[in-house]
């Protein structure tokens, strides 16, 4: 009988390796940018053409690799990191699985060139599909280049799988801003389709934090710093006035490496306990040191989760800190009775010297002198002088009680009874027509029974009808603003809101000017107030995480989702009887009120016979 098993040839055992490693044009960014940082590189190069999917390549000015790593380096389980099992447990660099160039390698036409400081020459490899091509000497400057080109061209089918352009490029600088962040003393640099999109210098972590994402972002930190025996930590968090709808400025580097951790995540929030709207996120950017021996990195092929031996302890230091943090610096209110800001000593003032003030005092002024004056006089004479006094003073009400009476009788005189437009009967039946339960639900009786509606989810179809219907037509109205608005945005999300700017247009808004780093407005959509402007962007935003959708349709549907969503009034608002009618009417206009945008029931209808069951049983 012959054997069933067998073993791979090694190119697809790499093809099934880059299954987990390679994901996207990101991964293989994430892999070459870990691999310039241990090379000791300063000033780290990345360019991008066509998200990634045409051309990877990072060049770095790191130590290089001789002739036979050069070789080396692109076969499975080749590391320089670690050299035992124990060496796990005692990592200081970012790659040591040893399977990412040659899964890179397996799937796309890669070119090296890398040269040693004290070598003359340096090696130039080409390698396509797992097979090398050539590997000969040439003339290069120090350091590393690596050209991943053609990614996905032997495997078709996970070239489908990749998103448009807007995505794959958004997830590609997500993994340069990572790695960026994570190495604030390393100069950086990125360009997609010969433009450059970041221009980092080496500098410090506040400055590396407002370098990648610009606009008024020093102004939102706060430090956090704690040293223990156990941890360290070290970054910057937001102030609770600019959380957002989105978790994009959200950071966690554990020695130097980004990890994703919805334990610590929650230690975060939990510091924010009752200063954060519902469903705002905070910014924060926190470096943890901890010992190696304390972690385990190997339990995700992809190294963004990690173990930890003590969660619980990281957990309340990280939580004590970042509440010591913003109450240090005065962003969260403080209760203490026996305490008075009002007599801090301002800084200013602390070194000076109390200025004494002059006392002057009159010696010949006798407080009696005019009470016996007063008594001399005759009461006769005393009388006519108080009423002299007061004359003037109640001279200023003279004319007051007849104005009064005749303003009221002018009112009554002139009161006019008017007819009603309505019998007392249909009065009575039109009046109270809607109930607002609970500020969540409006109730209207019908012949059959009555309608219990949901006020959000009505108000939210209304919204999106109305919005779509706009951007379809080109018609939309805008209320001009006195003052232009200006709103502060990052690079990614200011070059959102550029592509969907003429869809926004549609919808009301009217952009004035648009900066690097903010916007500014000059006219938002009826019904819109000023307050809510940067809610409904920022919303939008959120919503638009995964990308744009190719078709104009479905990017019209996706912002009128979005702004529906942000604009709808909410659980817990009360309505008046003009409001509730006017919500219902515009309901039942819509084309489809059965449904909310989001594919949720608006109302339901409960009949008369139903209620008399209810009470039957």
């Amino acid at each position: 009988m012959s054997s069933i098993i067998q073993l791979l040839p090694d190119h697809v055992a790499n093809q099934i390796a880059a299954g987990e490693v390679v994901q996207r044009p990101a991964s293989v960014v994430k892999e070459l940018l870990e691999n310039a940082v241990d090379a000791k590189a300063t000033d780290i190069k990345l360019i991008v053409k066509d998200a990634g999917k045409a051309l990877v390549q990072v060049i770095d000015n790191g130590l290089g690799m001789s002739v036979t790593d050069a070789r080396l380096c692109f076969e499975r389980h080749a590391t320089s990191k670690i050299r035992q099992a124990e060496d796990l447990f005692s990592l200081h660099t970012k790659g040591f699985r040893g399977e990412a160039l040659a899964s890179i390698a397996a799937i796309a036409h890669v070119e090296m060139k890398t040269k040693q400081d004290q070598e003359e020459l340096g090696n130039h490899i080409i390698i396509e599909g797992s097979k090398f091509v050539s590997q000969e000497p040439a003339v290069l400057p120090k350091g590393t280049s690596f050209s991943v080109k053609n990614l996905f061209y032997n495997i078709p089918a996970r070239r489908n799988f990749l998103k448009s352009e807007t995505v794959e490029l958004r997830h590609v600088i997500d993994e340069f801003q990572r790695v960026a962040l994570a190495h604030p003393n390393i100069s950086f640099t990125m360009y997609h389709n010969g433009s450059e999109m970041f221009n980092l210098p080496n500098s410090n972590f506040r400055q590396r934090i407002v370098n990648v994402f610009s606009g008024k972002t020093n102004e939102k930190l706060v430090p956090v710093q704690e040293e223990t025996d156990i941890l360290s930590i070290q970054g910057f968090v937001g102030k609770p006035e600019f959380a957002k709808k989105n978790r994009g400025e959200q950071f966690f580097f554990v020695n130097d490496r980004y990890i994703k951790s919805g334990y610590l995540h929650h230690a975060v929030m939990n510091a924010y306990d009752g200063l954060l709207p519902n469903g705002a996120q905070p910014s924060y950017f926190i470096y943890l040191q901890v010992p190696p021996n304390t972690i385990d990195i190997n339990i995700h092929p992809t190294k963004t989760e990690i173990k930890f031996d003590d969660e619980n302890a990281l957990y309340a230091i990280l939580r004590s800190s970042i509440k010591h943090s913003l109450g240090q610096f005065n962003v969260v209110p403080a209760l203490d009775f026996d305490r008075d800001p009002n007599l801090d000593t301002p800084y200013e003032y602390q070194n000076k010297t109390a200025d004494y003030p002059t006392v002057q005092v009159d010696r010949s002024y006798n407080p009696f002198a005019e009470e016996k004056q007063d008594k001399s006089f005759s009461g006769s004479s005393s009388t006519y002088k108080k009423a002299e006094s007061t004359q003037s003073w109640e001279s200023l009400y003279v004319g007051l009680k007849q104005d009064t009476s005749e303003v009221e009788t002018f009112s009554f005189e002139n009161e006019e009874i008017t007819a009603s437009l309505f019998d007392e009967k249909e009065e009575e039946q039109t009046k109270n027509r809607t109930y607002q339960i609970h500020k969540k639900y409006i109730i209207s009786p019908i012949k059959s029974g009555m309608v219990i509606m949901d006020q959000s989810r009505a108000h939210q179809r209304v919204l999106y009808e109305q919005f779509l219907t706009n951007m379809t037509v080109h018609q939309a109205s805008s209320q001009q603003l006195l003052f232009s608005l200006q709103l502060f945005f990052s690079n990614n999300e200011m070059k959102l809101i550029a592509e969907l700017q003429q869809s926004l247009e549609n919808t009301g808004f009217v952009f004035e000017t648009f900066y690097s780093d903010s916007v500014l407005i000059s006219g938002i959509p009826i019904n819109t107030t000023e307050s809510e402007v940067s809610m409904v962007l920022e919303q939008l935003i959120s919503d638009l995480e995964d990308g744009i959708p190719d078709s104009s349709f479905s990017q019209n549907d996706t912002i009128a989702k979005s702004m529906a969503k942000s604009l709808a009034v909410k659980t817990g608002i009360y309505l008046t009887e003009k409001e509730q009618e006017n919500l219902v009417n515009n309901l039942f206009a819509c084309k489809e009120p059965n449904v909310s945008p989001f594919q949720k029931p608006t109302f339901i209808t409960m009949r008369v016979e139903d209620i008399d069951k209810k009470f039957a049983l």
